[in-house]
């Protein structure tokens, strides 16, 4: 095993740029997967990462050395602990992270039958969620407009839970073009609809518009929506987070399909 302790490593002082910077990422094409659990659903996805790294305690983890045993072919790269702490995500350090290529997803389909669509979210949490719920209801194609956060940042990939890899997710889509194209309903949540989503056909051909966190969906893409709706809320909130309501609609979504199979 090879060890670093200074942080005047080359090796190192790319893993900083990585973990901080989503220009940076995007430029070498990579990104930084953090704890086992997220390691070993890529490895079982998409094989072995570019490079792993392990902190002096994460060699005494059980978990992190199952890991290890099923990436026997990579040799780990292991940090002090306080350089570690440097590039993980978390507060209380997994151990073990990976450096890997961002998977990219293939040509968009010319026929789309289910899919989200994401318009200027900005939180990596609730980016993450979303996706997650997104892998959870059985969606396969997500897209992301130009404005939103990366998807591959670390916080985003923690937040989704493995997410990522059971989806192929589009990064700076023209979701007005791609909506405008769209062959089945388009279903927006908004406060201002005045048909409940419980009451809405969610069967079908569909597409699930999500709006950013403060101002939600633009004028032009709410004005493709076929299908405007809202979610009740007899408890007097005014309303639910992106996050929250995009797991409401698209568990409806897979209720009523299955009630009609």
């Amino acid at each position: 095993m090879k060890h670093i302790t200074s942080r005047d490593n080359p090796f190192f002082k790319n893993l900083i740029k990585l973990a901080q910077s989503s220009r940076e990422r995007k430029k070498q094409g990579l990104t930084l997967i953090d704890g086992a659990h997220l390691l070993e659903v890529y490895r079982e996805r998409f094989g072995l990462p570019q490079s792993i790294v392990v902190s002096e305690n994460g060699l005494e983890s059980p978990e992190v050395s199952a890991l290890l045993k099923n990436m026997a072919a990579l040799q780990p790269i292991v940090l002090s602990e306080s350089l570690f702490k440097e590039i993980s995500t978390l507060v209380t350090p997994t151990g073990v992270l990976g450096v890997v290529p961002t998977p990219q997803p293939e040509k968009i389909p010319q026929k789309l039958d289910w899919c989200l669509i994401c318009e200027d979210l900005q939180d990596p949490g609730n980016l993450g969620s979303i996706l997650r719920s997104a892998a959870a209801a059985g969606i396969e194609h997500v897209f992301l407009s130009k404005d939103c956060v990366f998807a591959w940042s670390p916080r985003v990939i923690r937040a989704g839970q493995g997410a990522h890899f059971m989806l192929a997710i589009h990064e700076g889509v023209d979701v007005l073009a791609l909506m405008r194209d769209f062959q089945g309903k388009i279903v927006a949540a908004s406060l201002d609809a005045t048909v409940s989503l419980f009451d809405t056909d969610l069967t079908g051909p569909l597409a699930l518009l999500i709006g950013n966190e403060g101002c939600g969906l633009s004028a032009e893409l709410m004005a493709l929506a076929s299908h405007p709706v809202k979610i009740p809320m007899p408890g007097g909130m005014e309303s639910l987070n992106a996050a929250a309501a995009a797991a409401v609609c698209l568990f409806e979504r897979v209720r009523q399909t299955a009630k009609k199979n």
